[in-house]
């Protein structure tokens, strides 16, 4: 199960996805057409999210130890999730810094829209703070890994969200493959199903929960 293991080659303290708690969409939240754009939100920094709706999933892979054994999970609530990795623009406006590596001499294109990274999870949190403040409530924080994972499956059982060809990836991700060592402004590759983009590649993203290498062999 390759969800964390194909991000690129270069191990950096990474981004994150922000998620809120829902309020219960009026639409559906999978309309045939034109995507899920009756159900998405952008908040007040340009941050668009999109509704993952409730339901339940097998979490894990065979490959390798500490993702064993699968496990059915139930997402118990919906709840919005950001559609792209938190960009350097939007780290600079909540808390006035920049500390990402790849900026634009790095990368020899403006870096704004390139995730930010360098970033521990304490630092991460702190945004959260900070953006919390900056609207007014307490309504961000990040996804847990079971939440991650189901948002990233996107209702896949198949090694990736668009299946098991690997030849593919380049469409959905940037990697050691063909990134040319760094990252890309976010959304510049095909998103998943359920409208979420670099959920494979560009760089490794934060969750909530403490990394526990036996808790799956015990998971409720």
């Amino acid at each position: 199960m390759n969800w964390l293991k194909i991000f690129l080659f270069f191990s950096i303290t990474g981004l994150f996805s922000t998620l809120l708690f829902a309020e219960e969409c009026k639409t559906d939240p999978f309309p045939e057409k034109d995507g899920r754009t009756e159900c998405d939100m952008v908040n007040s920094i340009g941050m668009k999210f999109v509704l993952i709706p409730a339901g339940s999933f097998t979490m894990g892979g065979d490959e390798y130890e500490n993702e064993k054994p699968k496990h059915w999970v139930r997402i118990s609530q919906s709840f919005y999730l950001s559609s792209y990795e938190v960009t350097q623009e939007q780290w600079y406006t909540v808390m006035g810094n920049n500390p990402a590596h790849f900026k634009s001499e790095k990368v020899g294109m403006i870096s704004r829209n390139h995730p930010i990274e360098q970033v521990s999870w304490n630092d991460v949190k702190k945004f959260i703070r900070e953006l919390n403040q900056l609207e007014g409530g307490n309504k961000y924080r990040l996804p847990t890994e079971a939440e991650w994972e189901y948002a990233a499956r996107a209702g896949s059982e198949t090694t990736y969200s668009f299946g098991d060809d690997a030849g593919q990836l380049g469409q959905y991700a940037w990697y050691d493959s063909n990134s040319d060592h760094h990252t890309h402004p976010v959304g510049e590759r095909n998103p998943n199903p359920w409208g979420l983009y670099d959920m494979h590649g560009n760089v490794w993203e934060w969750v909530q929960d403490r990394y526990d290498k036996n808790y799956y062999s015990r998971s409720p």
